[in-house]
């Protein structure tokens, strides 16, 4: 049964939980009681089904079901986790949980940046269903979460947070003990309190002050947060050589945290200025396209590296694979009459060119893809190529029949021409939905890594291929199959 949630407050932050959940499968209801929320969280939406889809190499969930309610005890009633991202202002918030909990027994989880978990419980009729879950925008990219509860919060409502914010591919870092502004926040402001001098004494101008920040150790971070990256800057003597070299620098004065600027109308107009003048070019809606591109890059070189945020991708990855029809063996597929789905997902933003079109070489990686899938389905996985045998591709013919951009979610179907000893030659499908739009021929011998010369494969393959074989010998032999590129007239 597909899962509910209710968003209260469809603003940025709002849309942001609502595209994460909606792309995650679940049914989402929208309170908010602005004419234009439709309209705005559309345009969110619009973003992460371009984006987010993308992250993963597996298909997400079905989407669920999007509605939106007039009426807060309608929305609110019988879903599994209510989001409250409604202004901060603690007397509404309050209201509001009155009047989500005289309609609901659902956790909920507070947008909140500012407030504490005890404050929002203060005179709730549940303070136990009431947490922290305070997110990063774009919600529907950025994985973090922080969790933040109280003693009044019980165990069960904390593994529930944790299991639903998981779910829908986040990292819910737990703080068991409240302070102001959380956590990362903390951080963000200290910077932030920075910056507003560093513009107002006239040191640097904003772009300036934002490429110190993307241009060097906002990079580092990334990867490796702040205490990882200075336990390698203190080289092979490790974390407490760069505790004992830069620790005496803790005593300089090369800030002013504890100091504020008056916030004028002058420093104000000085910061807008500078602001427009740096990204003015772009509207709003454009710098949020740059911004998911940027994010999906990075995020998915991560992934690469089973490294950071890219390291929860391919966890969550892990997780959609069964009910994709994307695991096991040969045995896993239902029916071995027809082409064989091997890949099943969308077309991510680093793999298209110029024209927004899918480019060349990645119809290459996700055929490249498709094999390794079928290599896993007939026996040679990873544990086999680790003891000493795998297939190598020794010719690749495809054709580019029609075009793919951005979010298409594309799917690959494969026939097995032939099957027997040393020899595999496979026949790829690729179809953005009804549509074939690529075919990929591919012929591949069994070789020995130790010798690395072709040889018979393991028996279990050769029964796996068998029964393949068996199975698909009625099908006709592929349009395409077998030709090359003619030679000019």
């Amino acid at each position: 049964m597909t899962q509910v949630a209710a968003i209260v407050g469809g603003g940025v932050i709002g849309g942001g939980w609502a595209a994460r959940f909606l792309l995650n499968g679940w049914d989402v209801r929208i309170f908010d009681p602005d004419p234009e929320a439709e309209r705005k969280i559309g345009e969110v939406l619009a973003n992460a089904r371009r984006s987010l889809p993308g992250l993963s190499d597996v298909p997400l969930p079905a989407e669920g079901r999007l509605s939106f309610q007039s009426d807060l005890a309608e929305a609110v009633a019988g879903a599994a986790w209510v989001q409250e991202s409604v202004p901060e202002r603690l007397e509404i918030k309050h209201k509001v949980f009155a009047q989500i909990q005289a309609a609901s027994d659902a956790v909920i989880g507070s947008s909140t940046s500012g407030f504490k978990p005890s404050e929002l419980q203060e005179g709730a009729a549940d303070p136990a269903k009431i947490v922290v879950a305070h997110p990063f925008n774009p919600v529907y990219l950025l994985p973090l979460a922080e969790l933040v509860t109280t003693p009044a919060n019980t165990g069960a409502v904390v593994e529930h947070a944790r299991a639903v914010i998981t779910q829908i591919g986040m990292y819910p870092l737990h703080l068991k003990k409240e302070i102001d502004a959380h956590v990362a926040d903390r951080f963000l402001e200290a910077v932030w309190r920075e910056a507003l001098w560093l513009v107002k004494d006239g040191i640097a101008t904003t772009e300036e002050i934002d490429n110190a920040i993307r241009y060097g150790f906002g990079i580092r971070w990334a990867q490796m947060g702040l205490f990882e990256t200075y336990r390698v800057a203190g080289g092979e003597a490790g974390m407490k050589h760069f505790m004992a070299q830069f620790g005496p620098c803790l005593s300089w004065p090369w800030t002013k945290l504890m100091d504020v600027p008056e916030f004028t109308d002058e420093l104000v107009d000085l910061i807008a200025g500078q602001s427009d003048a740096q990204s003015g070019a772009y509207s709003i809606r454009e710098l949020e396209r740059i911004r998911d591109d940027n994010l999906v890059g990075m995020m998915r070189a991560l992934k690469a590296n089973d490294w950071g945020a890219g390291a929860l991708l391919k966890a969550h990855d892990a997780t959609l694979k069964p009910a994709a029809g994307l695991a096991g063996g040969v045995d896993a597929i239902g029916d071995l009459s027809q082409p064989i789905l091997v890949l099943d997902r969308a077309v991510p933003l680093d793999w298209t060119d110029y024209n927004g079109h899918m480019t060349e070489s990645r119809y290459l990686d996700a055929f490249a893809q498709s094999t390794d899938r079928f290599m896993e389905i007939i026996g040679c996985d990873a544990d086999y190529i680790a003891s000493g045998g795998s297939y190598f591709t020794a010719e690749t013919h495809i054709r580019h029949l029609d075009e793919a951009l951005a979010g298409d979610r594309i799917i690959v179907r494969t026939q097995m021409l032939l099957g027997q000893g040393k020899k595999l030659h496979l026949f790829h499908r690729m179809y953005k939905g009804e549509t074939l739009i690529a075919t990929g021929e591919h012929f591949l011998l069994h070789v020995s890594l130790e010798t690395r010369k072709p040889c018979p494969p393991s028996e279990a393959i050769e029964v796996a291929m068998a029964r393949i074989a068996e199975a698909q010998a009625g099908l006709d032999y592929p349009e395409g199959a077998g030709a090359a590129i003619r030679r000019p007239a």
